[in-house]
């Protein structure tokens, strides 16, 4: 049966079943004998020239901001602002998202870009996805879309909320509560 040894520094991390020595500053896995016969090698460890301060390594948190964005064709953002109409159930376990689109500048490139696959909210935080998405036609010619977003927790209707909130800062929307 063969076996490997392999050598490292202290500092990396090891995860080995197998014996470890630390004394020479080497990592070396013992393993059974086998019918090859290797010599063994001891190296020192290595001091730096120059005593050094370890400074604790803080983590920073990195921030992606990506401009919230509506899109019926993934990579292609849609330039019409929509009407957006909100419903919420009395107890708040689940809600509904109307987007109503007008002349949508999606008519114009959908057939350089691609098909329409869906509505997608794309924000920091990531994407939301509706395929409930509908055209309307006026004498034969694309004149509007018309989607439906379906929140089912308030889990759910929090993120919608948190992208809506972008979104219209982004695009001066603001909302109106209905009388």
């Amino acid at each position: 049966m063969a076996c490997v040894r392999s050598i490292g520094s202290l500092n990396s991390v090891t995860h080995s079943p197998r014996h470890v020595s630390r004394t020479s500053g080497i990592v070396m896995s013992s393993c059974s004998p086998s019918s090859f016969t290797g010599s063994p090698i001891s190296l020192s460890r290595l001091h730096p020239p120059y005593p050094t301060t370890l400074r604790p390594r803080t983590l920073v948190p990195i921030t992606m901001m990506v401009k919230p964005a509506l899109q019926f064709i993934q990579g292609t953002d849609e330039l019409t602002i929509p009407d957006v109409k909100l419903t919420r159930s009395r107890d708040g376990s689940n809600g509904m998202a109307l987007f109503s689109f007008d002349q949508p500048s999606v008519f114009d490139s959908s057939g350089e870009v691609g098909e329409i696959t869906g509505l997608y909210m794309i924000d920091e935080e990531g994407v939301i996805q509706s395929t409930d998405v509908n055209a309307r036609f006026v004498n034969g010619k694309p004149e509007g879309i018309v989607a439906k977003h379906v929140m089912r927790t308030p889990k759910e209707w929090d993120r919608f909320m948190r992208f809506m909130e972008r979104y219209s800062d982004q695009n001066g929307l603001q909302f109106v509560k209905k009388q």
